[in-house]
């Protein structure tokens, strides 16, 4: 389906509940999977949550994730150490060109028998579940922090537990930290030193119900919203201002381009800075790749420039968003150059209209547009990818006054 996005006014007043961490609930799943006694409250609804729920709680012979990058890594864990169960893990086109060796070379260092079914080094891939003993594996730092934390996700039921060295310089750690907290969460023993993770055994946790803080990255939008919005203030549920979430980061972020946050009851209040100055702006997002697309949309759509750097991972996520966000930005009138892990716009003030705004069958291409109709009509291809972090962000996008019309 194809939106056209547009907007009567540019006055944005709304409260918003906003779905459930997928990064936390797709953590909190596999744990409740090895510890069946702890329960979820505030999950996500997004596909890919849906999907990793479905196959921890299936007994199918083949498991196909779709799209959902975080339920490949986790269950090729989860499904290594399943012992006497045998699965053939696999997804959609783009999954079978997004790499899995560097996570399954750790788990063969750990005696996990992993075979590909078709290329090797990408799904799908055939798992026969293993009583594993050793405890040690290193791991290259600087790939997906998923692979790190599908093994630190394990590694309780593990017989001797876990020792990661994480070989070069480490990138979202935020991310690993997320899923150390969580393990804490639930009183099982770690440590984070230099290099060096380890998660000790715990065979099982007390009975306890663990609340999922809303996402993080899905509140990005709303952040370029208010950023682009003439006056706004916009309340979303359910936010802490100490989150585990690495994209918490967009306050201090945002805060350089005229927003201001608030947190009170459990709830973040984003409010315009009518009287801010705007300039180009600098980040290093090696912590935070997923909120670059976010970013260099609002920089546009504020006219002024941005460098972003640390943004080598996006090139393997659900497109190449890097040179997705090349094509598309410069559709819209900008001057944008790409490197493996840096990009560039120049400032503008003109940006054209009704553009189409190819999505990639990535989610936060989609999203990440949207706050552009503040200023431009904007059409949006593919707009039902959004199912896969945030089902209901056309929802409530009207309830801020947006309209979306269906055009071929």
């Amino acid at each position: 389906m194809n939106l056209l996005l547009q907007t009567p006014h540019s006055n944005l007043q709304a409260d918003i509940a906003v779905t459930g961490s997928k990064s936390e609930t797709n953590r909190l799943l596999l744990l409740k999977a090895l510890f069946p006694n702890i329960t979820l409250a505030n999950t996500s609804n997004s596909d890919d949550s849906e999907v990793m729920q479905k196959a921890l709680k299936g007994n199918e012979e083949i498991v196909d994730i779709h799209h959902a990058g975080t339920a490949m890594r986790f269950l090729t864990a989860f499904f290594a150490v399943n012992e006497g169960r045998e699965v053939v893990l696999t997804g959609s086109q783009r999954m079978t060109e997004r790499p899995i060796k560097v996570l399954v070379e750790a788990l063969e260092q750990l005696g996990a028998k992993i075979t590909y079914e078709k290329e090797v080094g990408y799904p799908p891939i055939r798992i026969k579940g293993q009583k594993i003993t050793a405890s040690k594996v290193s791991i290259p730092a600087n790939v997906s922090s998923q692979y790190i934390s599908a093994l630190m996700l394990i590694a309780p039921k593990l017989e001797n537990g876990i020792e990661i060295t994480l070989v070069g310089e480490i990138t979202s750690v935020p991310y690993i930290k997320m899923t150390l907290a969580l393990l804490n969460d639930l009183e099982i023993k770690t440590s984070f030193e230099g290099n060096v993770i380890k998660v000790y055994p715990k065979q099982e946790v007390q009975a306890k119900e663990m609340v999922v803080e809303s996402d993080w990255s899905s509140a990005s939008y709303f952040f370029s919203l208010v950023a682009l919005a003439d006056t706004a203030s916009i309340t979303l549920s359910s936010y802490k201002e100490n989150s585990l979430q690495g994209d918490s980061a967009l306050v201090e972020i945002y805060k350089q381009m005229g927003v201001d946050s608030r947190f009170e009851n459990n709830s973040l209040t984003l409010i315009k800075d009518t009287n801010f100055k705007f300039e180009t702006v600098n980040f290093e997002l090696n912590n935070t790749p997923d909120i670059a697309q976010t970013i260099v949309v609002t920089c546009l759509g504020l006219g002024i420039g941005c460098h972003l750097t640390g943004l080598h991972t996006l090139k393997i996520k659900e497109t190449d968003r890097l040179e997705a966000l090349r094509i598309e930005l410069t559709k819209l009138g900008a001057n944008i150059s790409v490197t493996n892990d840096s990009l560039t716009l120049v400032p503008t003030t003109e940006i054209n209209h009704s553009v189409k705004i190819a999505t990639y069958n990535d989610h936060r291409m989609a999203m990440a547009f949207a706050p552009l109709a503040l200023k431009v009509p904007i059409i949006i291809e593919n707009t039902e990818v959004v199912s896969k972090s945030y089902p209901d962000f056309w929802e409530d996008m009207k309830k801020l006054g947006f309209s979306a019309s269906e055009i071929n």
